[in-house]
């Protein structure tokens, strides 16, 4: 056939394939019981015109707007209602199911509490958490994301699971709460009638929370859990399982249906990427309370790794929030003192106009500030007696330089160590008086361990905070320099166990504590209930005095502070490898991580990254950084897109800032997360 004669042919083949009508099944999904409906339709009928024909022919009066039809072979919705049968492929042999686009579903919160929501199983997931957030009263919904629970977790040892389910599986149901401010019609905790206005130059809400919201039950911290209950729910985690933990992250640019969610299913609702912006008392009452949460049980499940002493700051805090929990203290209660909104903006335009001392204002960028100090050093793949020797230490930029003393500061140091893009971890036990910086510093062939160690808290605080700037690429003149000192100060501070002076030391005897219940099983084990509960007390003394809302902020900051925070973890294959390894992605690196010492090989800053994609053929990922550096990986525990879209969803936060108006650039998430698919 020529060419003319086979593009006529198929003219002719389509003509008359659109003049001829045929029989399409489509059931209905009408108040928990299902009907086929058989109709006549042809290929050019429009989606919008199938559903008309279809409510005719149904002929139940009730509001069908909600309604869309879902092509289950094929796994999607058909949304698009402007467009023809034959524009979707739809023929003969396809099953429809006319079904409402929102459905109940049960939600497992970060504080292990389940509640059930109508939400969209239409809508890309990325939609669908926003709306869920607005429900909740939960700012920021760009930080969390849907979860499925891990499914060997499941099926082990089902009897545990059963009493386990009966522990936390009391169902509130948000949609039949009417509990909402200034509209009693109105479901769930939103009020839809009181959208706040916000400030047109930083973004926040211009009214505090509760004047748009009511009464709140997800701002109440829950009561712990007895021990022998917490004893079911714990299993001692390895990096593979918490690779298998994280794999189970929803797509984002997929619907909850395309993703095998049916209505009445159970999800996580959690935390995804732990960099939490814009944390403020006054409006994220719920927010605050659920991270809270997800760290109390990231400790108390070990989750996350901490030291003893470090577990008894959390236990001690954990006490004092559940004592003031129970007194029923207002949850906005503080120690200062409530100032008025045009009295604080005065202030702040006086302070500008003034030039007063806010740590907004940068410092002169001529003068970056620097550190010199008497520390000690040591290398442990150095052959070496003396485990720790002295130096003189200049820190200058980001970069610290040690001398063999201060007189030889004028000439070239005995080494140099680059800061950018390192690990800054901590080495610190206030009882003994140590106070350790251990830096892993990145180069050709893996990692460099160096350990410094400071005299004191003070000189521990300055040196640590500038590590920490000097790996983001920051010097001391950066604005938050002087906050991080105070944040390391502060959290050392309650490392010390030691009572303050002029408090006496408590009785455990005189004291109520279950006290196995504020520490994790394994610690709960290591000591006799009076010990742990007189070790706890003596911790308590140096945060007896914090308010409930400022307890909380302070644990959500030394969950921060912890060496693996925010860390999430999969086991993938790099290219040219023959083993699986582990792949650790946190707010601003990934991490290669051998799987069997567990230990770190190369860290990859998001910072010096170029570009990243899929190869969707192979699954695999590939990243370019600065100076030629490109991996490629293909991933064992999940499918690559969880990967990728981490990676491109911390990327997407990093672009946020306060004059955005809580507005998302939905369009710019699902570019960077969606990896050209």
């Amino acid at each position: 056939l020529t060419q003319n004669q086979e593009s006529s042919l198929r003219m002719i083949t389509a003509a008359e394939y659109g003049n001829t009508s045929w029989e399409l099944t489509v059931q209905i999904d009408h108040d928990e019981t299902k009907m086929d409906y058989k109709l006549r339709v042809k290929g050019d009928l429009h989606i919008g015109g199938l559903m008309l024909k279809l409510v005719e022919k149904i002929q139940i009066p009730r509001d069908w707007s909600d309604y869309a039809l879902w092509w289950e072979q094929k796994n999607c919705w058909l949304l698009k209602t402007h467009w023809t049968l034959d524009k979707y492929g739809v023929q003969a042999d396809a099953k429809l199911l006319y079904t409402p686009q929102h459905k109940p579903l049960r939600l497992q919160l970060p504080n292990m509490k389940t509640v059930k929501l109508t939400v969209s199983y239409s809508a890309v997931v990325f939609k669908t958490v926003t709306e869920i957030c607005r429900a909740l009263n939960i700012r920021r919904p760009e930080e969390l994301s849907l979860l499925k629970s891990p499914d060997d977790a499941m099926k082990k040892k089902k009897k545990k699971d059963k009493q386990k389910d009966t522990i936390i599986e009391e169902i509130l149901d948000m949609d039949g709460l009417n509990i909402s401010a200034g509209n009693t019609a109105s479901p769930g905790l939103y009020s839809k009638t009181m959208i706040p206005t916000y400030d047109p130059e930083n973004g926040t809400p211009a009214s505090a929370t509760s004047l748009w919201f009511g009464d709140n039950p997800l701002t109440v911290s829950q009561p712990n859990l007895q021990h022998d209950e917490l004893i079911k729910m714990y299993q001692p985690l390895q990096l593979v399982d918490k690779a298998i933990m994280n794999s189970g992250w929803l797509d984002s640019s997929r619907s909850l249906m395309e993703q095998d969610i049916h209505e009445g299913d159970k999800l996580l609702l959690r935390f995804k990427y732990h960099c939490f912006f814009d944390l403020n008392p006054k409006y994220d009452a719920v927010r605050i309370n659920q991270i809270y949460e997800q760290a109390r049980w990231a400790i108390l499940l070990e989750e996350i790794d901490c030291t003893e002493e470090e577990m008894l700051i959390f236990a001690a805090l954990q006490y004092h929030i559940s004592k003031l929990t129970m007194s029923s203290e207002p949850l906005n209660s503080s120690k200062e003192p409530d100032e008025d909104e045009v009295e604080a903006a005065l202030t702040s335009l006086e302070v500008t106009l003034e030039g007063g001392n806010s740590d907004r204002i940068l410092e002169d960028i001529t003068d970056i500030p620097k550190l010199a100090d008497t520390l000690k050093l040591f290398r442990p793949k150095r052959l070496t007696l003396k485990p720790y020797k002295e130096y003189w230490f200049v820190f200058k930029d980001t970069t610290i330089s040690y001398y063999k003393n201060k007189e030889s500061a004028t000439a070239e140091p005995i080494e140099q160590f680059h800061l950018r893009g390192c690990e800054v971890v901590p080495d610190v036990n206030v009882s003994d008086k140590k106070f350790g910086i251990k830096l892993l510093l990145p180069v050709a062939d893996g990692i460099n361990e160096v350990y410094i160690r400071c005299e004191n808290e003070t000189q521990y605080a300055k040196w640590k905070a500038a590590c920490i700037l000097a790996s983001k690429g920051k010097t001391m003149a950066y604005s938050s320099y002087r906050s991080e000192v105070r944040n390391i100060q502060s959290f050392l501070q309650m490392k010390n166990l030691a009572t303050p002076s002029g408090q006496t030391s408590l009785d455990p005897e005189t004291m109520e504590m279950n006290s196995e219940c504020f520490v994790s099983p394994r610690y709960g084990k290591k000591y006799k209930s009076k010990q742990l509960s007189a070790r706890i007390l003596e911790a308590h003394q140096n945060v007896a005095q914090l308010s409930l809302m400022e307890a909380k902020m302070r644990f959500i900051q030394a969950w921060q502070s912890l060496p693996e925070f925010g860390i999430k973890y999969y086991i993938v294959r790099f290219r040219g490898s023959k083993k699986d390894e582990i792949l650790g992605i946190s707010y601003n690196r990934l991490i290669r991580i051998d799987m069997s010492t567990g230990l770190p090989i190369t860290t990859w800053r998001f910072s010096n990254m170029k570009q990243w994609n899929v190869n969707w053929e192979i699954r695999q990922v590939t990243i370019d950084f600065d100076q030629n550096v490109s991996i490629a990986f293909s991933c064992q525990s999940c499918d690559c897109k969880v990967v990728h879209e981490y990676i491109g969803g911390y990327i997407f936060l990093s672009t946020r800032s306060k004059d955005q108006n809580e507005t998302l650039d939905e369009e710019l998430f699902h570019k960077l997360t969606g990896g050209q698919e």
